[in-house]
């Protein structure tokens, strides 16, 4: 007999799902737990916070029950059948928790089906009937949990063949619009909520090439269908991986509208979003890291190796983009770009590796503060243009005859498809079986180390130029450019992040080496003038403008709501700002343009229809 849930969407008004567990058990000790985090964020959420009303039945009497931790409950049971009901609750938008309202019902396992210790190996089954309230009778449900029973609606049963497959299978409920595609012989599906007036057809159109030309790179796909779940929101981004779907929230203006023309920088964004979660099909719900094939939810599970999961696919999921030809290669630049940006800009890169960010990823980067971008380096950005110079190591040192994609292929044939775990310090070996040479010194210095990476070099090795320069305006992030612009005159920099607070100029982040940290400017300080006029957040830049580098201004503040003057010295924008080029072809020796053209080309045969 399965281990039931039954999920009642009765109250959306006070954001509650009620369910009711069902299980036969033998008499004795029965504990129930809920996941601390959910595979694919690595951070503790205490889903179990939000459970309410926990109440147990055994043979028509209720039974006591004990809590142990913040997570765990223990009862007594008589044997035979224990019912447990509680209510959670839900009003999470993002994709890693569960969100109930009048308008939509969206859940992750992990947020809401308590675990019965000790069943989790057998079946689970899910049984959702039709909203009760006036709203949702015309609700639908979009999942890819197999079905037993369901109505035209898809309300009815589901079941897995376990707790860890059940909890692995996001569910969207409401009125949404959808999508349909096949793609090597498999049906995809894409469903989106509050997307009205979107061009979907587009999206198809664009999406259908990006997501052939992974499954080329692999060979195959592993799934008998995919489902794309998207939230469309006035200001989100994000995404999560699963073994057969993906739930993403985008920018409604990041979506194409008919007429909307050229791809631009925000719809990139979305299409560069579905590639990297769709990649990771392979990478990270296949491919893993050994920590991670039985990871204990109800704690942190600690590897080194997340920027070779999540930095390779943020690599791919941009470059799968000019392979299929959804952007041009310069748009390409163009989007590479801001990230080298992001890099140069982040002094934490000095003083983390991306090993060390990677095993830290549940204290620092998900838990960030002030001090972060001084103290602090991303896995995914970093570990993105480590993987473009390990895919250009890897292409020197075969003489072209291998790239990073046959080190993709190789971890997909060794491991993905074998279902053992990637230890440690796999990745370096691999890499060397795939080259037959050592690769110690490369791993040492830029993956557990905090030496600078020569992107330069590594970009040069693909034909493309990097130049850097100060950033022209708050909002320049760099980008592609026909050839290196002349470098104008630097502005002055004051060294801090800034926001606006009640008409003054508020101080977020301080930067490391900076003006602003030398005189000793603080997170929360509130600028009030420079040199005696008032600053606002709009004229700060002007206002810092009038004064050549080397001058030292006046600038009046609050701090813990006391007036301060300090002594600001003007200093020069640091170079941070990435351009890149294509180097002339006329320049280059013919093994650099046959590289940068293999690195550019499409590997997707005809898999689409």
């Amino acid at each position: 007999m399965p281990v039931e849930y039954t999920l009642s969407l009765n109250d959306p008004h006070a954001h509650e799902f009620e369910l009711s567990l069902r299980v036969a058990c033998e008499p004795g000790e029965v504990c129930l737990d809920l996941p601390a985090w959910i595979p694919g964020s690595y951070m503790i959420r205490d889903f179990a916070r939000n459970i309410r009303d926990l109440v147990a039945v055994s043979n028509g009497r209720l039974v006591k029950v004990v809590k142990q931790d913040k997570q765990t409950w223990q009862l007594q049971h008589e044997g035979g059948e224990l019912l447990v009901s509680y209510r959670v609750y839900a009003l999470d938008e993002s994709v890693r928790s569960a969100y109930f309202d009048d308008t939509r019902a969206y859940f992750n396992g992990t947020s809401l089906f308590l675990r019965v210790q000790g069943h989790e190996a057998r079946a689970h089954r899910l049984v959702m009937p039709r909203p009760a309230f006036p709203a949702g009778q015309g609700w639908r449900v979009a999942t890819t949990l197999p079905a037993r029973s369901i109505d035209d609606a898809s309300f009815g049963s589901y079941e897995a063949p376990s707790y860890q497959v059940l909890i692995d299978y996001p569910v969207e409920t409401g009125d949404f619009q959808t999508l349909e595609f096949v793609l090597a012989d498999i049906p995809h599906k894409m469903v989106f909520v509050d997307a009205e007036g979107a061009d979907l057809d587009r999206i198809r159109r664009d999406l259908m090439p990006i997501c052939s030309e992974h499954v080329a790179m692999f060979g195959e796909l592993p799934v008998s269908r995919y489902l794309f779940q998207t939230l469309a929101t006035r200001d989100g981004y994000g995404g999560l991986e699963h073994r057969d779907s993906t739930s993403l929230i985008c920018k409604r203006s990041d979506l194409p509208w008919p007429g909307s023309g050229e791809t631009d920088k925000g719809y990139r964004q979305y299409l560069a979003l579905c590639s990297h979660e769709y990649f990771h099909l392979w990478n990270v719900k296949r491919i893993r890291p050994q920590r991670f094939v039985e990871a204990d939810l109800s704690r942190e599970v600690h590897s080194e190796l997340l920027w070779a999961f999540e930095g390779i696919t943020s690599y791919y999921d941009e470059l799968a983009l000019p392979r299929s030809g959804a952007l041009s290669q310069s748009d390409y630049l163009d989007m590479l770009a801001p990230s080298l940006t992001c890099y140069y800009r982040n002094a934490g890169r000095r003083r983390q590796s991306v090993a060390e960010s990677s095993f830290d990823a549940w204290t620092k980067f998900y838990k960030q503060d002030e001090s972060a971008q001084n103290a602090i380096v991303s896995y995914y950005n970093k570990g993105a243009l480590v993987a473009l110079g390990l895919d250009r190591l890897i292409r020197l040192l075969s003489e072209d005859r291998y790239c990073l994609d046959d080190l993709m292929r190789q971890l997909w044939q060794r491991y993905g498809k074998t279902g053992r775990g990637i230890p440690e310090r796999g990745i370096e070996n691999e890499v060397e079986a795939l080259t037959g040479q050592p690769l110690n010194e490369f791993f040492e210095r830029y993956i557990y180390g905090v030496e600078e990476l020569p992107l330069e070099d590594w970009l040069g090795a693909f034909g493309v130029g990097l130049r850097l320069r100060s950033a022209g305006t708050p909002q320049d992030q760099g980008g592609y450019v026909d050839r290196p612009k002349t470098v104008h005159a630097v502005k002055p920099c004051l060294g801090a992040q800034t926001s606006a607070r009640d008409g003054l100029v508020r101080v977020d982040r301080v930067l490391t080496d900076s003006a602003a940290e030398q005189v000793g400017l603080t997170p929360g300080d509130l600028l009030v003038a420079v040199e005696g006029e008032r600053c606002t957040q709009d004229a700060l830049e002007q206002l810092l403008a009038r004064f050549p580098v080397g001058r030292t201004v006046e600038l009046t503040i609050f701090r813990r709501d006391r007036l301060r003057r300090v002594e600001l010295p003007i200093q020069a924008a640091p170079a941070d700002t990435v351009d890149l080029y294509w180097l002339d072809p006329s320049h280059l020796p013919e093994d650099v343009l046959a590289r940068r053209e293999r690195w550019l080309s499409s590997s997707a045969r005809s898999v689409h229809d």
